[in-house]
């Protein structure tokens, strides 16, 4: 199972991103991604960096990790700029970029509305999902962020990794018994517990949402390094 972190980018400035990313080589972790928000969720007057500079500038000075946003959500930019946005990332880190993608839901909604950026049905946006996915998925490592069943579906279909956020243990099992799955969120109280439990389960990937989690990561993975012979 592979490691991760999501870069702290709901700032002013990337200088925590840099640093956390940074962290994360040094820790021998496998990649960092970032959120793509307008805002912090449920918080319109704080700051968030766009995920693709930020992810960029990671590229070219961590040139061992694999970046990717978490998740691109279609309907944000035109499909042909998303697929350019991801195009200029691959050229920057040449077989280190997951191309990983969202429709969005309720939640995010306000954002986008916010910004006069339009809201389409679920049925179009999962269109569009189709769109970029099979279009990237040629070149790139494509995810789809788990959502209603036609969503899941759709990823399935397409034979991509379908991306967890925050699902039990219990829950990565069930779905990887159908293809392949990544997961990220919270550690939670017991970090080792909840790694141990996630590669039992079939995750390809464990990601974790809190930056300061590195060390734990590191922990984790050089004890199972070491239980392996590898």
């Amino acid at each position: 199972m592979k490691l991760g972190v999501m870069l702290p980018t709901f700032r002013d400035q990337a200088d925590d991103a840099l640093v956390t990313a940074h962290d994360a080589e040094a820790a021998g972790l496998d990649g960092v991604f970032a959120f793509d928000h307008l805002w912090p969720m449920g918080s319109p007057t704080r700051p968030a960096l766009a995920p693709f500079p930020v992810l960029a500038a990671v590229a070219t000075s961590a040139p061992t990790l694999t970046v990717g946003p978490l998740v691109a959500r279609v309907g944000m930019f035109s499909t042909d700029k998303l697929l350019e946005l991801f195009s200029t990332l691959s050229a920057l880190a040449p077989g280190r970029v997951i191309a990983a993608l969202g429709t969005g839901d309720e939640l995010s909604k306000a954002e986008q509305l916010a910004y006069d950026l339009g809201y389409p049905t679920s049925d179009e946006r999962r269109s569009l999902l189709r769109d970029v996915a099979s279009e990237l998925l040629l070149t790139t490592p494509v995810w789809i962020g788990a959502g209603a069943a036609k969503t899941n579906a759709l990823a399935r279909e397409l034979g991509v990794t379908l991306n967890l956020w925050g699902a039990e243990p219990a829950r990565v099992r069930e779905l990887a018994q159908e293809g392949p799955v990544s997961w990220a969120g919270p550690l939670g109280d017991d970090a080792r517990a909840r790694l141990d439990d996630l590669a039992d389960a079939g995750a390809t990937w464990a990601i974790a949402s809190e930056s300061r989690r590195i060390d734990e990561l590191k922990e984790w993975r050089q004890t199972h390094a070491t239980h392996y012979g590898l």
